[in-house]
């Protein structure tokens, strides 16, 4: 298997970092051109307005919207979460539109220091580390969205499918129970079962 990562801006090499640390083949994506031959994809934490500029002017926007159509496991930290989500508040602005979320951006202000919390998962037994850096709100979820973990009493990890959406940063952690989590959906799609149910829990 092979995971691509946007890597346009952002944190994507701490991704990369977390894949090769648990032996899995990883590409970074700039272009359409760079999709191909990946199985799976990562939209990594940063500043969602200039990764959407970027998006836009590359055609990455209309590439990443075919490769969700096919059915292509997608995974969104943080920034990533505001590019997936179907809708984006305060300030608005444009998205991929795959996932059945709504999405606030500035929910936690713009504090620069990181918050770690640890919290229970239905990915995990043992609760999970979870960095959050000005993260993303999810307002609504639709009836479709599976909702995995929650901090505060507010959805942090969600799954429709084979999308799944952080609003914290699992790449800043070393655990790595959610990248695992996330390379068993990407296998479920390239085995041709795209469906949110069948993945056991560790």
């Amino acid at each position: 298997m092979k995971v691509g990562i946007l890597a346009v801006q952002g944190d994507f090499e701490a991704h990369a970092a977390t894949l090769a640390r648990i032996g899995v083949e990883y590409a970074f994506v700039r272009t359409p051109r760079d999709l191909e031959g990946v199985d799976a994809l990562i939209l990594p934490g940063g500043e969602s307005t200039t990764q959407w500029k970027f998006l836009a002017e590359e055609g990455l926007d209309k590439s990443l919207r075919e490769f969700g159509a096919r059915g292509g496991a997608i995974f969104g930290t943080c920034a990533g979460a505001i590019l997936l989500a179907r809708e984006v508040r305060n300030p608005p602005q444009p998205s991929l539109g795959l996932a059945d979320i709504a999405v606030v951006r500035n929910a936690y202000g713009r504090q620069l220091a990181s918050e770690v919390r640890h919290g229970a998962t239905d990915i995990s037994n043992a609760p999970i580390e979870m960095v959050f850096i000005r993260a993303p709100l999810i307002e609504r979820a639709g009836p479709g969205v599976q909702v995995l973990a929650t901090s505060e009493g507010q959805p942090v990890l969600v799954r429709q499918g084979h999308i799944l959406i952080a609003t914290f940063h699992p790449e800043l952690s070393s655990d790595t129970t959610v990248h695992e989590y996330f390379l068993r959906m990407a296998l479920e799609c390239v085995g041709g079962d795209k469906q949110s149910s069948g993945v056991s829990s560790h």
